[in-house]
């Protein structure tokens, strides 16, 4: 991977603003404006994506689907995003941000609004792969788009924890409403719907918005450039983390619902909501982040977070559905800042030229893990014939994902890659 200075500047000239808009209250505000479309564009798809383990239920029943079958509406998709940010990424290099971000986003909303043209199983999850791979086109250039305008690595960190703050609130806003609507006996389909109507005002608004100027670098990143990325510490070592994460993330809003479908204790309320907590959690420590990261340093919080995710994970194991009823969604707590942390580092490590490219890789892992970690844990439920089978694997990630936390601690393999990268 070539990281040579001379690369570094050529990138940073190639993105920067133009010299009318270099300083001044034009260039804050359109960063400004940036910046709040990137936290609605999130905000909208984490509506669909992380409403999916309350739907999973529904369509069993609906379909007689086994979990595996039944997953298929969460890897399907995520499959979909990893395709999109692995191949395509590289284009919000080569074609500009707000050109990609426009494509994908008038994608996902004529797939979001194709739901309510069918009725079953496999036409669902069709149209939800479509919806993955317009997330996947989007998601990246909006990725890209946000290293561009941060000033370094800690600037970069502090506005994806505020992005993926707004991914978590939607995240709560997609599970809520569909118990809403199973409850109201409204189809969970008609989120799609609503969806599909808030990402039409998101294209209306990003075609008519100001970008930061943007001119492609003279020498583009081809494909086989981008997959040279797959050799390269940095971009696999912030990867291998992600993908651990997701790992226990998924674990927790896909299977927890089925996890808890059969309690019956006094906390009844607390099971039936117990995804939305979690993602109230999440939310909550995101848009906490800016504050603990200004005071401590990331690697060490994400050491010890890492930590109690693990023994949240092991003591719901040990001591069985009524510890995990309240250990799991608090899990979400100490989950909030390690994603946008660790893609924000891993982002930073590399020219601004490359961040569609990087930006593309890690969103590629993010997503195939997400599609594969929840698998495996359906064929591990459907073996046993009990979900909490396939908790004992998610355990077995937040262990693996821990101690790799504790090592980029103690050993900061990253520190100097970082720091050069923002000189």
């Amino acid at each position: 991977m070539n990281t040579k200075s001379h690369a570094n500047s050529t990138a940073k000239s190639s993105t920067q603003l133009s010299p009318g808009l270099a300083a001044g209250v034009t260039t804050e505000s359109i960063q400004r404006q940036v910046r709040w479309m990137t936290y609605l564009m999130f905000f909208v798809f984490a509506m669909t994506t992380d409403a999916v383990g309350v739907i999973i239920p529904q369509v069993m029943a609906d379909y007689q689907l086994s979990m595996f079958q039944a997953s298929a509406f969460h890897y399907v998709p995520m499959v979909a995003i990893g395709l999109a940010g692995l191949l395509l990424g590289r284009l919000a290099d080569k074609l500009g941000r707000k050109k990609l971000i426009i494509a994908g986003l008038l994608l996902y909303s004529l797939s979001c609004y194709a739901f309510i043209a069918g009725d079953s199983a496999l036409f669902f999850i069709l149209l939800m792969g479509l919806c993955g791979l317009a997330i996947g086109i989007f998601k990246t250039a909006a990725l890209a788009l946000i290293g561009d305008i941060s000033r370094d690595s800690h600037s970069h960190t502090r506005t994806m924890n505020t992005v993926e703050g707004f991914f978590a609130l939607g995240a709560i806003a997609g599970p809520a409403l569909v118990t809403l609507m199973i409850a109201a006996s409204i189809h969970w389909k008609q989120l799609y719907l609503l969806a599909g109507l808030l990402c039409t005002v998101l294209v209306i608004i990003a075609a008519r918005m100001p970008y930061p100027p943007y001119q492609a670098s003279a020498e583009q990143v081809s494909l086989r450039q981008s997959m040279r990325l797959l050799k390269d510490r940095y971009a696999m070592g912030f990867s291998l983390a992600i993908a651990l994460y997701v790992s226990c993330e998924v674990a927790i809003f896909v299977w927890l619902p089925t996890l808890l479908a059969d309690y019956s204790g006094r906390f009844a309320l607390l099971a039936l909501h117990a995804v939305t907590i979690f993602f109230i959690l999440r939310a909550l420590g995101r848009f906490l982040a800016s504050l603990i990261l200004r005071h401590f340093c990331w690697s060490s919080v994400m050491a010890v977070f890492t930590a109690l995710i693990f023994l949240c994970f092991a003591l719901s194991m040990l001591l069985g559905r009524d510890w995990a009823l309240w250990l799991m969604p608090l899990s979400g707590l100490f989950m909030s800042m390690i994603y946008p942390t660790l893609n924000s580092k891993g982002i930073s490590c590399f020219p601004r030229q490359q961040h569609g490219a990087v930006a593309g890789l890690i969103l590629a892992f993010t997503a195939l893990v997400a599609a594969v970690a929840p698998a495996l844990m359906a064929l591990l439920g459907d073996l046993a014939g009990d979900v909490v089978a396939g908790f004992y694997l998610a355990t077995v990630f937040a262990a693996l994902l821990a101690a790799l936390m504790l090592y980029n601690w103690l050993a900061q393999p990253a520190k100097a890659q970082l720091e050069k990268m923002s000189s």
